[in-house]
């Protein structure tokens, strides 16, 4: 139907992209992961929030596919899965703040 836009399957996943990214602090978390791999510590610093729910916002995105980690010993490192999700972000802080 319309040339170049994304069809009703690709709706449903940039809807529940869209989704996730709704919570402030979840884009903030995702922010926070553009600058590169950070821990829970480090995004609770950041966030100003406790360990339980960046831990819960962090579990969300993870099996959403919006972020990956990896363990080193005890620590957990977070990342972004997909580096266009960058790219994303500005592109709407573009259109929200012309």
């Amino acid at each position: 139907m319309n040339k170049g836009l994304p069809d009703r399957k690709q709706c449903l996943r940039l809807s529940s992209i869209f989704r996730i990214l709704s919570h402030p602090q979840r884009l903030y978390i995702v922010c926070c992961l553009c600058g590169g791999e950070a821990t829970v510590k480090d995004l609770e610093k950041a966030c100003g929030a406790p360990q339980p729910r960046i831990s819960q916002h962090l579990t969300r995105m993870r099996l959403e596919g919006l972020i990956a980690s990896r363990r080193n010993g005890t620590r957990v490192h977070y990342r972004i899965a997909d580096q266009r999700i960058p790219a994303l972000i500005r592109s709407m802080e573009r259109i929200c703040n012309g």
